[in-house]
């Protein structure tokens, strides 16, 4: 079939204004979707933003408890190993001390028999020279 000149007709004003409003309508349309999927984007980033905040907030407290954690078991080692130093301290000095009063005790009982021989060779002495003298004047 062939179009002929007659079957061909130029747009009526009226149907070109439908036609230009529908490309208008449609052109806001695809405006107003565009400017809905970049409002939808700039959420979901702004979402995605808070979780990975959240979530380094989290580790961030994590980690801070955990460094909590270490320096107190520090501070409890710590305290453990000068208690057990002030211990072994005390225990050596106690040692000591009892070591002193034994040799001062030994010192003492050996100054002691040291005087007692000593005044008993003094008696001794003094005896003798009373005899010796005693004998002379006998004599």
């Amino acid at each position: 079939m062939y179009v002929t000149q007659t079957d061909w007709q130029l747009p009526s004003p009226a149907s070109c204004q439908y036609e230009e409003a529908s490309v208008m309508e449609s052109k806001q349309t695809d405006k107003q979707s565009r400017k809905e999927a970049e409002f939808t984007r700039e959420q979901a980033i702004e979402e995605a933003q808070r979780v990975a905040e959240a979530k380094r907030a989290k580790k961030r407290l994590a980690e801070e408890t955990e460094l909590l954690a270490k320096e107190q078991a520090r501070k409890k080692a710590r305290l453990a190993r000068e208690q057990a130093i002030e211990e072994a301290q005390r225990v050596a000095e106690a040692k000591r001390a009892k070591k002193r009063l034994a040799e001062e005790t030994e010192q003492l009982a050996n100054e002691q028999a040291r005087k007692k021989i000593w005044l008993a060779r003094e008696k001794a002495i003094t005896e003798a020279t009373e005899a010796r003298r005693a004998r002379e004047n006998k004599n």
